[in-house]
């Protein structure tokens, strides 16, 4: 199989992920629940895997909380800082983990929208709507739909000239572009485990640079006669057992990635996503790309409805996504609702042969296509 999907999840993973997952359920306990050896190999384990996320994006081990996705931790930040009725702002190509969150939280959501790779329009737009001042700003590093990169940072440094709070979703951008919650001035970063960062699913991490509000409650095997929640982070995002073998697999991917270059990994998924675009325009296809952008490239077929040319992709070994891709709003911002779009993501140990193997798919299946509709 050519796998190309990894906006969804990273399927290749470094060997050392899965031994490192197997000698966690092999010889680790529940952390922070006993003084034994297998409790206190889970907890040295999870610290281990805190402070390497910590050495990645700049901050205290502390500031590091494990969540089981990034939708996990965008609910976490959301409902820490809106209530109903307030003002939020944010990107026209947000995540269901955030619009349907701020839906259910009854805010009143002012999406920002500009021309797709244009970070410079993006940000004007952005300046304008946090007149009257919103009581948060959330802003996605790069769309999961398009590919392009938004201007966080110096978003970043708008909302702290007005004290905004300011919310990322990394959730594309972790492990391939430096994420500085720092730099950026954001109380919260988002980002899941199983993408960039070439974790298992089920993990993720919550960068925190404000005071978080529990999402869950129960015991955190700290504090134990009192019935609040801890004060102390991280331990006041962590109740109940945490997933040990999930935290050693994502702590190998962090391992593999810090012994990398990350301008060398980035340098290779770029000369992937040019190749891609190239060939994809060359076969004349409707293709969505630009200046900043990621290897997550949208593209439609011509004549032919993105999910069933998604499945003709799969009947030939080559795993893509079609459609909305759980983000309606990018869709619309992008002029692509409601049929959407295939897309297609690279991901560090993307080959050039899957970009080649996939050009000629998209080729057979564009001529097949043309074939099929011609006038007999």
């Amino acid at each position: 199989m050519i796998y190309l999907d990894n906006a969804a999840t990273t399927l290749q993973k470094p060997p050392e992920v899965a031994s490192a997952m197997r000698n966690a359920l092999q010889t680790c306990a529940n952390p922070g629940r006993g003084g034994h050896a297998a409790a206190r190999r889970a907890g040295e384990l999870v610290y281990q895997t805190r402070a390497l996320a910590a050495r990645f994006f700049d901050l205290e081990p502390e500031q590091v909380c494990f969540t089981a996705n990034a939708t996990e931790g965008l609910n976490i930040a959301l409902r820490t800082l809106v209530r109903p009725g307030s003002r939020v702002v944010i990107s026209g190509l947000e995540h269901n983990a955030v619009t349907r969150t701020l839906a259910g939280l009854g805010a009143v959501v002012v999406p920002v929208t500009a021309p797709l790779f244009d970070a410079d329009a993006w940000l004007a737009a952005f300046e304008a709507a946090l007149t009257p001042r919103p009581d948060a700003v959330v802003c996605l590093h790069v769309s999961n739909v398009f590919g392009c990169v938004l201007p966080v940072e110096r978003l970043g440094a708008l909302c702290a000239e007005r004290e905004l709070p300011f919310i990322v979703d990394a959730s594309q951008s972790a492990g391939l572009l430096p994420v500085l919650p720092k730099a950026w001035g954001a109380a919260f970063v988002a980002m899941p485990g199983h993408k960039g960062l070439l974790g298992p699913q089920g993990t993720g991490l919550l960068l925190c640079r404000s005071q978080p509000e529990p999402l869950r409650f129960g015991g955190t095997g700290s504090h134990s006669a009192q019935l609040e929640m801890p004060e102390e982070l991280p331990d006041r995002l962590e109740a109940g057992t945490l997933n040990v073998p999930g935290i050693a697999g994502l702590g190998a991917g962090l391992s593999y990635l810090l012994r990398q270059s990350p301008t060398v990994l980035r340098r290779r998924e770029a000369q992937l996503l040019q190749r891609t675009v190239a060939g994809l325009q060359q076969l004349g296809l409707s293709v969505f790309s630009g200046p900043a952008q990621t290897g997550v490239v949208s593209f439609r077929m011509p004549g032919q409805d993105c999910e069933e040319a998604a499945e003709a992709f799969a009947d030939r070994g080559i795993a893509l996504r079609a459609g909305l891709h759980c983000a309606p709003l990018a869709h619309r911002t992008g002029g692509t609702f409601p049929e959407g779009t295939i897309r297609l993501s690279l991901c560090a140990l993307s080959r050039p042969s899957d970009v080649e193997g996939f050009l000629k798919a998209a080729r057979q299946i564009r001529d097949q296509n043309a074939v099929r509709h011609a006038v007999p």
